[in-house]
């Protein structure tokens, strides 16, 4: 298949904010992959495009011309794949009352709501459709299941020579080349361990999985990582972490608890960061939900924090379950903050001004270069929109 086309679903969307002011929903993470990856890898497409916000389109951009239209909160599995490959030209495939795929000539001709001339198939099975933020962190142990059988299938792990690292389920275990491991446990009873190119675990690490380290992450000495944990790409991660995605290019490298939460890129965690992820009372967590202005009941006993793109917390910080925490937000200081903390916040539990937008590019700048990457342009132009589409949710009128 030469050309997909892998458009933000409006119900989803709204329900995945903060993580989608920066990005398109198939840009998100979850397993060892991003969406956008497990349907090029499945699909082997040649072109992937992007149907989604106008200030995100710049950087990611569409496909002009024929190509797939896919649902970009969803996540493939084999009868899914094999359900979009069978489907004629003049037809499109459906889950009760959302689209999942159908051919287009154009962006111009899309409508989830009406598609021209396109006869509907129903699609009978179960779906894993991303209409949650929780949902990332939720089936992320199956999810690297999946991915970890599409990328290893019919290859050889390059393995480890080191004589004091013990590698128990060894065959559920996949190193790729360049991976240095060092004095480590990898339990992969439970499920598959996916170590990337290039990735390092350092000495005393114990890891169990399903887990997934990415090309050019980092655990640290000593870390305990639990099940169903993903580390992004070039992200460097130590402590105590379970169940927990971080997309990439962020670093938790200390001691502290952080369990059940979603972590995207850029962000930095200080020494000793704590994340609650159980009330005292074992009651449901209830989360910050965009889209109706006020908190939702995620149903879930156990969940962490959601921290968008570019968020920075100082030493000792400590979250309480179920604080989503926005865009460039900068907090320090003793206490608990509160459990939403709008974009570009600075400040802590003692109260909060606006983190000025020059200064926070010069650290945006700063964090990138870091890591060997450029604060580009286009990162500027999505920030600088971010900036003034979540004005409204800062209270204050002082800045930093």
């Amino acid at each position: 298949m030469d050309h997909i086309m892998l458009f933000d679903d409006p119900r989803s969307r709204g329900n995945l904010l903060p993580f989608t002011f920066t990005r398109p929903v198939a840009e998100i993470r979850v397993g060892i992959l991003k969406i956008c990856e497990k349907w090029q890898t499945r699909l082997q497409a040649k072109n992937v495009g992007f149907l989604t916000q106008d200030y995100l389109q710049l950087k990611y951009p569409a496909i002009h011309g024929a190509a797939l239209y896919i649902n970009g909160a969803l996540c493939p599995d084999e009868d899914l794949v094999k359900a979009i490959e069978a489907l004629k030209g003049n037809e499109s495939l459906w889950h009760q009352d959302t689209l999942l795929a159908s051919y287009l000539d154009s962006p111009e001709h899309f409508q989830t709501d009406h598609l021209p001339q396109k006869k509907k198939v129903n699609y009978e099975k179960d779906i894993q459709l991303l209409s949650r933020n929780w949902h990332i962190f939720q089936w992320n142990g199956n999810e690297i299941r999946k991915d970890f059988d599409l990328l290893t299938k019919r290859r050889v792990s390059w393995g480890t020579d080191d004589p004091h690292t013990h590698l128990y389920q060894e065959p559920n275990i996949f190193i790729e080349k360049g991976a240095k491991i060092k004095a480590a446990i990898l339990n992969a009873t439970n499920g598959p361990i996916y170590i990337g190119k290039n990735a390092e675990i350092m000495e005393g690490a114990l890891i169990r999985g399903p887990f997934a380290l990415c090309e050019d992450a980092t655990i640290s000495m000593g870390a305990k990582i639990r099940e169903n944990t993903t580390v992004g790409p070039k992200c460097k991660v130590g402590g105590e972490v379970s169940n927990v995605v971080f997309m990439g290019h962020s670093n938790k490298s200390h001691d502290g608890y952080m369990g059940n939460s979603v972590i995207g890129e850029w962000c930095n965690f200080g020494a000793n960061t704590v994340v609650s992820n159980l009330k005292n009372n074992h009651m449901p967590v209830k989360v910050w939900d965009y889209t109706k202005g006020g908190f939702s009941d995620t149903g879930l006993q156990f969940c962490g924090a959601m921290v968008a793109d570019h968020a920075k917390l100082g030493i000792g910080s400590t979250l309480n379950t179920g604080t989503v925490i926005g865009v460039g937000a900068n907090l320090f200081g003793e206490g608990f903050p509160r459990k939403f903390v709008s974009s570009f916040a600075w400040g802590g539990a003692s109260g909060f001004s606006t983190f000025k937008l020059m200064r926070f590019e010069e650290t945006a700048q700063k964090a990138m270069a870091f890591k060997g990457m450029e604060f580009d342009e286009k990162e500027r132009a999505i920030l600088q929109k971010v900036f003034e589409l979540t004005r409204p949710y800062r209270i204050w009128d002082k800045e930093f």
